[in-house]
C-alpha cells in the first residue's frame, strides 16, 4: 500500500491541475511528505520507475517513468493524454495485479485513460487499498465520469465527516453510490441525526461507518425510525448506535417488535423511562436470525409468525385508507337517513 501512494502522490504531481499552476490542493501537504530515500531523489528530479512494457527493453530511460510517459500534449479536460497500454502500466505500478487493471480498463471503454487514473488515484488518497477500489468501480461505474473538481469535493466532504481510511473501506463495499451521492443529500442527514435525533458528531460518524445504508435513507424516513425507537422501544441514542439498529429495514424493526408487544414481552416505557417488565435487549430482538428470534425471545412458531405478519400488513393499510373508508360510511348513513 505504501509504495502504491508513493506512486499516487507521484502521479498527482505530474498530472496538471486545475487553478494556478503549482498550486497544490489542501488536502495533499500532509500525504505528499515521502521516505527520506524518495525525498533525495525527488529532489534531483528522479521519477520513480516503472516495469517496462514488452519490446522496450532498450527503450531511454526517460520513457520507462511517469515522466516521460507524460510529454504529450494535455487532453481537452486538463490532463496529460496516455495510451491504455501506458495507463496499465502506472496503474500496475501503485499495486494493482494485471488482471485487476485490464478489467479497470474495460469498466467503461469510454472513459479516458488518464481520467481512470485520476479518479483510481484519488480513491487510494482516500484510504481505499487496490481491490476495494476495483469492487467499487465495477459496482458504480458512474464514478468513472466525476469531473477531477467533483471527485476532490466529495473526497474532502467525506474527510469532513471523518469518514477515511478504514472507515470508508467498509462504507464502499456496502454503499457505492456513497461517491455519486449528492453533498446536499448526505447533509440533510447528517443535519437530521445532529439536530433532530441529538446525536454527537462522533456518533453520527459511527452510524455512517456501521450502517452506510442509512445514506440511502430519505430523510423524514431516518427521523421516523429514530422516533420509533426513542418512543415506541424506549432505546437511547448510545444504544442505537452500540446495536446498530438504523442498518436493519422498518419493516423487520416493526414485525418483531409489535410481534413481542402483543405476546406481552415488550412494554413501551412510560414518562419515566420505566416499564412494569423486564423488556428484551436490542440484539436478541434484532441482531439475531429468526428461528432463533422465536425460540428464544419470542418463544414463538414460525406459523404464529408468519400468520401475524399478514395481519400487520392488513392493519397498515386499513390505516391507510382508513379516513376515506371512514367519510364513505358517513355519507352513505346520511343518504340513509334523508
Amino acid at each position: 500500500m505504501a509504495a502504491g501512494c508513493r506512486q499516487v502522490l507521484q502521479w498527482h504531481r505530474l498530472v496538471p491541475l486545475p487553478g494556478p499552476r503549482g498550486a497544490t490542493p489542501p488536502h495533499l501537504p500532509r500525504l505528499q511528505r515521502p521516505p527520506r530515500a524518495a525525498a533525495s531523489s525527488q529532489a534531483h528530479g528522479q521519477g520513480v520507475p516503472l516495469p517496462p512494457c514488452k519490446g522496450q527493453a532498450g527503450a531511454p530511460a526517460p520513457s520507462r517513468g511517469p515522466a516521460g510517459l507524460l510529454q504529450a500534449e494535455p487532453s481537452s479536460g486538463g490532463q496529460r493524454a496516455l495510451e491504455p497500454d501506458q495507463a496499465l502500466r502506472l496503474v500496475v505500478d501503485m499495486g494493482f495485479s494485471e488482471t485487476h487493471t485490464r478489467r479497470l480498463l474495460g469498466i467503461d471503454p469510454g472513459i479516458r485513460p488518464e481520467q481512470m487514473l485520476m479518479v483510481v488515484s484519488e480513491l487510494m488518497l482516500l484510504g481505499l487499498e487496490p481491490d476495494p477500489v476495483c469492487k467499487v468501480l465495477q459496482k458504480n461505474p458512474r464514478i468513472l465520469r466525476l469531473t477531477d473538481k467533483q471527485l476532490k469535493n466529495r473526497a474532502k466532504h467525506l474527510r469532513q465527516l471523518g469518514l477515511g481510511g478504514g472507515n470508508l473501506q467498509h462504507m464502499a463495499h456496502c454503499c457505492p453510490d456513497l461517491f455519486t451521492m449528492s453533498p446536499k443529500h448526505i447533509d440533510a442527514l447528517v443535519s437530521v441525526l445532529k439536530d433532530r435525533c441529538l446525536f454527537t458528531g462522533q456518533q453520527v460518524t459511527e452510524i455512517l461507518h456501521s450502517c452506510p445504508r442509512v445514506l440511502q435513507e430519505d430523510p423524514s424516513a431516518l427521523e421516523y425510525k429514530f422516533q420509533y425507537a426513542y418512543f415506541r422501544m424506549g432505546i437511547k441514542q448510545q444504544d442505537l448506535v452500540k446495536t446498530r439498529y438504523f442498518q436493519y429495514s422498518m419493516t423487520k424493526i416493526k414485525q418483531r417488535h409489535i410481534f413481542l408487544e402483543r405476546l406481552g414481552l415488550y412494554q413501551t416505557p412510560d414518562k419515566k423511562g420505566q416499564t412494569q417488565i423486564c423488556n428484551p435487549s436490542v440484539n436478541s430482538v434484532l441482531r439475531v436470525p429468526e428461528t432463533e428470534f422465536l425460540a428464544k425471545t419470542a418463544h414463538s412458531t414460525s406459523e404464529e409468525f408468519e400468520v401475524f405478519k399478514k395481519l400487520l400488513v392488513r392493519e397498515e393499510l386499513e390505516e391507510k385508507e382508513g379516513p376515506s373508508t371512514s367519510e364513505e360510511d358517513s355519507d352513505s348513513s346520511d343518504d340513509e337517513e334523508d
